[in-house]
């Protein structure tokens, strides 16, 4: 499937509408994605499910960005789900590594966010910080083009 058919398919099944394209909101996330690389790093000492957390909203405000460009925006109750399949989509083949990692940090987020007895180890963190260190550098390459 391509990225033409997955969004006729979401658009379809109501996980995502047209919306006109705001550079500004683009600009926004992006930078709001960086201070929160930032705020993970400064965090990798004192919480490790803090360092996760930002990590994983870094690339989840990265992958809304994408997916804005594109004209889109997610409006159903799995939001995070749909963003991570389309800007997947939208960064293409290339990028498939990493938008799995995306994907496993969404699920491993759900899991701590709602499990208290569920620990970030400092190696997740340190790898879901460089996973979204990696992942906002090639959407902030993408959006430069």
């Amino acid at each position: 499937m391509d990225y033409k058919d997955t969004v006729k398919i979401m658009i379809g099944h109501g996980l995502i509408k047209k919306q006109k394209v705001d550079f500004s909101h683009i600009e926004a996330l992006l930078l709001r994605a960086q201070k929160d690389i930032v705020a993970a790093e400064a965090n990798l000492k004192i919480d490790e499910e803090v360092t996760y957390n930002y990590a994983y909203l870094a690339m989840l405000r990265c992958g809304r960005s994408i997916v804005f460009m594109k004209g889109y925006r997610s409006v159903d109750g799995q939001q995070h789900k749909t963003i991570i399949e389309l800007s997947g989509e939208i960064l293409g083949k290339e990028f498939k590594n990493i938008v799995k990692k995306f994907d496993r940090m969404r699920r491993k987020r759900n899991q701590f966010t709602y499990d208290p007895f569920l620990p970030v180890s400092k190696i997740e963190a340190e790898n879901a910080l460089k996973t979204a260190e990696e992942f906002v550098k090639i959407v902030l390459k993408l959006v430069q083009k």
